[in-house]
């Protein structure tokens, strides 16, 4: 059965305006990737805390909250525009707004267009231009630099493309001082090294989805152990790396406890992976999902940690 022929009758080839308008309303918030964006403002407003160094102006925090938002849902509407082949043919994007034709291409664009500029202008207004830049660098990066220019060129699609997801933490620090610092570039480097560890488990087991395709993700070009042998890597230095904002004088002792003992738990599940990757068993029993799964844990409970150290000092 082709991935056509699997969707509901009625879905494929329908004319969006006369869908109901609820559904329309679904499909352009699907367009946006509303649990992607979860995670880039978990990186976001605890930076602001630890920028503030105590509560941040709470109306500052819902314009970040809302330009993040929609510059995010821009950059993901356009990636859905530009994917829409390769999402018609991937079981688990097959569903998406464009492939079932509840949003038209157009009609993406035009969104995806509108979410850019308003959500430029916002942050620009409502909070500074150069939080405003940052979240415009990383829209046209993620567009430009990732979709068009990595993803289906080379199997370090996710290391590189991963900046405009470390970006965030830029724009989150730069809305409360104007200013970028150590600590940012500290934060940012952690969700950089923190991207392919947490992407590539979910890859491992849809490899199969990104080789029809032609995606050459790592998991589709390299064999299972030399994948988790990466990840064990890009887990080591992350973890390290987490625990350099102590030394910098930015927190004290409650990040680094945090840190560490989240770090272990982490290494832990890297290193099973690579195990069982070696022993032959990934594959069969999709246990290397425990990684990503936990890879999202421990980023919310890292930044909940960088939120809550200042008021513990």
């Amino acid at each position: 059965m082709t991935a056509v022929e699997s969707r509901p009758a009625g879905v494929v080839g329908a004319t969006p305006g006369h869908r109901p308008l609820g559904a329309r309303v679904g499909a352009f918030v699907a367009l946006t990737k509303p649990r992607i964006i979860e995670l880039l403002l978990i990186s976001t407003v605890p930076v602001m805390f630890l920028a503030e160094r105590g509560v941040p102006d709470l109306l500052k925090v819902l314009n970040v909250v809302i330009g993040g938002y929609l510059s995010a849902g821009g950059a993901n509407t356009f990636n859905m525009y530009i994917d829409r082949d390769i999402d018609a043919r991937m079981r688990r994007t097959e569903r998406r707004p464009l492939v079932t034709g509840m949003v038209s291409p157009r009609e993406a664009l035009v969104f995806g267009t509108v979410l850019a500029v308003v959500s430029t202008l916002w942050l620009g207004f409502f909070v500074n231009w150069l939080s405003s830049g940052l979240a415009l660098a990383a829209l046209l990066f993620y567009v430009f630099g990732y979709t068009l220019g990595l993803k289906r060129r080379t199997s370090q699609n996710i290391v590189w493309g991963g900046i405009a997801g470390c970006m965030p933490v830029f724009i989150g620090w730069a809305s409360v001082t104007g200013s970028l610092s150590w600590a940012a570039v500290v934060l940012f480097l952690v969700l950089f090294f923190w991207t392919p560890p947490h992407y590539w488990p979910l890859s491992m087991k849809v490899k199969e989805d990104y080789a029809n395709v032609g995606v050459p993700m790592l998991p589709v070009v390299a064999s299972n152990t030399v994948v988790a042998r990466q990840i064990v890597i890009y887990s080591w230095v992350m973890v390290a790396v987490s625990m350099a904002l102590w030394p910098l004088g930015h927190t004290g002792w409650f990040y680094p406890a945090a840190a560490l003992l989240l770090g272990a738990f982490w290494l832990k599940e890297a290193h099973g992976l690579y195990r069982r990757a070696k022993a032959g068993v990934v594959g069969a029993a999709l246990k290397e999902m425990r990684l990503f799964h936990w890879s999202i844990t421990y980023l919310t409970l890292l930044f909940v940690a960088v939120a809550v150290d200042p008021f513990l000092r």
